[in-house]
């Protein structure tokens, strides 16, 4: 004789369909007490749960749908935008291929398990970045969009970011004046190109993917600049100008930059007051730094200020062109190589303000000044407008004993230093 057991409705679908073979049961084994339950409990210990990530065979693919067999005793499936075509482990799968996918419900409408390659390909993707950042792997990837932080970019399954300050030296958009409608428009030209990339900053849990095109650049140029040394002369071509600098590209595809304060002895507004670009020029290597190199122009030429004081005597009368005029004075150009500072306080016996000192002087003309002092390591030489009294400088009292009324004078020569000026840095 053999029981059935009806299960309540606790058990549909595919679970009751498995479980029919436990339902007709001899009357011996009905008699082993707890063994039924025991196999139930085997059972439903085996079904995964919802977000479980589970393996199993491909048996099937029609018309998009993805059917997997799991552990042999369940069928899932796959559908829709779970399939995660753009990931490369899920975008060409056969009958036979061994998936990995996540539990979305232990059932569905048909008595199938739902099935999702979406988030398990995520998590493979994301290692395969780490792995990547970690062995500064080379890889390809695609400009989806453009803003005018940077490059919206297709890494493999993800979307990654390349900030423009990432772009190697071909591609950064050296926009005269820093346009960033300008910078926008470059950047959108490079839009469905792709670059080979090195992934640089992983961050899953932000969703957070940064790229370089650069680091690949870097990476190239490193033994080619095996070669270089500090201290070489390189001949050249200027390749680009902007604020801070000139760009100088040499040898096989290598560039380096000639800062502002690199080109010449004097001070200069800005690189066009001396070159432009497709100019042939030598420069000598001041700096290796990874992949940047640093030149310097101006050290290939005498210092002028060693023999400043050959031509410039302290109280001598000399004239001068006002090159500049700044809120602290006037910048002098006493020949082509040297220029002095007549500080504001030295250009009136009276103190006078800056809409003063610009009302009185006027950028291209020449005044006569009085040589104050001459620094040729500092490279500084201070004047005062001619005529005008030196200033005398009173020291603070030392002693409890001095009184306001008793005045030290130092020398009548008062040194004048030039105004802090902000460097620019790339």
């Amino acid at each position: 004789m053999h029981t059935l057991f009806i299960l309540n409705g606790a058990c549909s679908g595919f679970v009751a369909r498995k479980l029919i073979v436990f339902l007709i049961m001899s009357d011996e084994k009905q008699e082993k007490k707890g063994q039924f339950a025991e196999l139930l409990k085997g059972f439903f210990s085996k079904v995964p749960k919802k977000g479980a990530l589970i393996e199993g065979t491909v048996v099937s693919v029609d018309n998009g749908d993805v059917r997997i067999d799991v552990s042999g005793f369940i069928t899932g499936v796959v559908r829709g935008p779970e399939l995660f075509a753009e990931s490369k482990e899920y975008g060409n799968i056969k009958v036979g291929d061994i998936v990995q996918a996540t539990v979305l419900e232990q059932e569905n409408e048909s008595g199938e398990m739902e099935l999702s390659f979406r988030v398990a390909g995520q998590q493979l993707v994301w290692d395969r970045m780490q792995k990547w950042s970690k062995d500064r792997i080379s890889v390809v990837a695609k400009v989806l969009a453009a803003n005018k932080g940077g490059l919206l970019m297709q890494v493999d399954a993800l979307t990654g970011f390349m900030p423009v300050s990432q772009l190697s030296p071909d591609n950064y958009p050296r926009v005269p004046g820093g346009d960033k409608n300008k910078i926008l428009e470059h950047l959108r030209s490079f839009i469905g190109r792709e670059f080979q990339v090195k992934v640089i900053d992983v961050n899953q849990e932000n969703d957070k993917l940064i790229v370089s095109e650069k680091a690949v650049w870097e990476d190239d140029q490193k033994a080619v600049l095996d070669s270089y040394s500090i201290g070489d002369i390189i001949e050249g071509e200027v390749s680009a100008l902007t604020s801070f600098g000139a760009f100088v590209k040499f040898g096989e595809g290598l560039e380096g930059l000639v800062h502002i304060s690199e080109i010449v002895w004097q001070r200069i507004d800005h690189p066009r007051d001396i070159l432009k670009v497709g100019q042939e020029v030598k420069a000598q290597i001041i700096d290796l730094n990874k992949s940047k190199i640093y030149l310097s122009m101006k050290r290939l030429i005498d210092d002028p200020w060693k023999s400043v004081k050959d031509k410039y005597k302290i109280d001598q009368v000399v004239s001068g062109e006002v090159h500049k005029i700044e809120s602290f004075g006037l910048m002098i150009k006493l020949d082509d190589q040297i220029h002095g500072l007549a500080h504001i306080s030295e250009l009136s016996d009276k103190q006078i303000n800056e809409q003063e000192m610009r009302d009185k002087f006027e950028v291209g003309k020449y005044y006569d000044f009085d040589v104050m002092n001459i620094e040729p390591a500092e490279h500084r030489l201070g004047l005062k407008l001619a005529g005008v009294k030196t200033k005398k400088i009173v020291e603070p009292e030392k002693t409890e004993e001095k009184k306001s009324t008793d005045v030290e004078v130092k020398d009548d020569k008062q040194e004048v230093s030039e105004a802090p000026v902000e460097e620019n840095k790339e």
